[in-house]
């Protein structure tokens, strides 16, 4: 784990996301490589008592020990603080690390958290088994819903939690109105930006207090790392840093440095998610095979205004249901010759996965239909390849159950 408090030298301050992206962490690097270096160690020296004390104590310490700090790591977290225009980051070894340590830092036996009905399904277990069983109450409502949201506080409502472009119908929760409800009510907001990235959404700047990423997904880029970010004001982050200390979900110096070199590029590849999600949404919203397609930058998007008004992009993840049901669904998977059956999602190639079996470990097929996941869903996280070539493979797998 690390924390770092950005601590931006002017030249930076007015750069744009393509430039801090690459330059954000540079004032931490001090050596002379333009490659970071790995600090591959478990633990570091120190030159006397008192640099070891404060080493020791000290949440915003570089060097003591990789559980409580690593420069690596700072530099990971530097770019994503940088980017999301927070405070402090602190990045830990998963998407669900970073979720459950903020969680379980300000929630606690008998207190009150309103979350979303769709969530990501580690998170939907989270708020559904392990809360409730530490003594919190959790209220789950539709997040399209304002008034749902109001009517669900309760004097004891410690934090809101948050996640839009929810997983997986691409549904938005309204972030600016919600941080404005819980700040009346002195309640900690916390959205989870993963689908959207610090591109194409930044909800620290619509007045949410903490941010989550699965590092693991765009801001690594390439399938080939687990990683957590946690952003926001650093007094918050001292706090789920000391809980981290305990519960040490460590994230290794080589992943973090995997992530810093995803980041190099985040701002490049998600404009080119974007466009090819929005591309191949519009073709699969015109198929006569499918009947909805569910993403944002549609126009036919229930929510197409708010994306509009809190996002700079629409995102590289998109979910469409076909008429044929469970059956189609499975088809047009083995029949695509591009696009792999896998889960996750962010990386440079396009994945695709059935939500029903995928979500089947954390809820029942009732539970699902409830949230409108039903077994003819597709879920695709649309990657950086040639749009034509992507359209072409998902047309000829659709060609195999027929035009309906």
């Amino acid at each position: 784990m690390s924390i770092h408090k950005i601590n931006q030298p002017e030249h930076l301050r007015d750069v744009l996301a393509e430039t801090l992206a690459i330059h954000g962490d540079r004032h931490l690097n001090f050596s002379s490589s333009i490659a970071p270096p790995i600090y591959q160690t478990a633990t570091f020296g120190a030159s006397s008592a008192e640099e070891f004390s404060y080493q020791a104590s000290s949440p915003r310490a570089e060097k003591f020990y990789t559980r409580y700090g690593n420069p690596t790591l700072d530099q990971a977290a530097a770019v994503v603080a940088a980017l999301e225009g927070a405070d402090s980051a602190m990045a830990v070894s998963s998407g669900m690390a970073a979720i459950a340590t903020a969680v379980l830092t300000f929630v606690h036996q008998g207190a009150h958290l309103i979350a979303q009905r769709n969530h990501y399904g580690g998170t939907l277990a989270l708020v559904q088994k392990l809360l409730p069983r530490l003594g919190v109450e959790v209220t789950q409502v539709d997040q399209s819903d304002i008034t749902a949201f109001k009517q669900a506080l309760r004097p004891n409502t410690k934090m809101i939690l948050v996640e839009s472009p929810s997983n997986p119908l691409m549904s938005l929760t309204n972030l600016r109105l919600i941080a404005e409800i819980a700040r009346s009510q002195n309640i900690l907001t916390m959205a989870d930006n993963t689908f959207a990235t610090p591109i194409n959404q930044r909800p620290l700047a619509l007045g949410i207090d903490l941010v989550v990423h699965s590092g693991t997904k765009y801001l690594g880029g390439h399938s080939d790392l687990l990683a957590g970010v946690i952003c926001g004001p650093g007094p918050l982050l001292d706090k789920i840093w000391d809980l981290h200390l305990i519960l040490g979900a460590v994230l290794s110096p080589f992943e973090g440095w995997l992530m810093l070199r995803g980041l190099r590029t985040l701002p490049v590849r998600v404009r080119q998610h974007n466009q090819n999600a929005l591309a191949l949404a519009g073709f699969l919203e015109h198929h006569p095979a499918v009947r909805i397609v569910h993403y944002p930058g549609l126009e036919s998007h229930p929510q197409h205004q708010l994306a509009q008004q809190q996002m700079s992009g629409f995102g590289g993840v998109l979910s469409f249901a076909l008429k044929g049901g469970f059956d189609a669904a499975e088809k047009v998977l083995a029949s695509l010759k591009l696009v792999p059956r896998a889960a996750s999602l962010g990386g440079v190639e396009t994945l695709a996965v059935h939500p029903a079996a995928m979500f089947a470990r954390y809820q029942t097929e009732e539970e699902s239909a409830k949230i409108e996941i039903g077994p003819d869903l597709l879920r695709i996280s649309v990657g950086i390849e040639n749009e034509r070539d992507l359209i072409a493979d998902f047309d000829q797998a659709l060609d195999q159950i027929g035009r309906r």
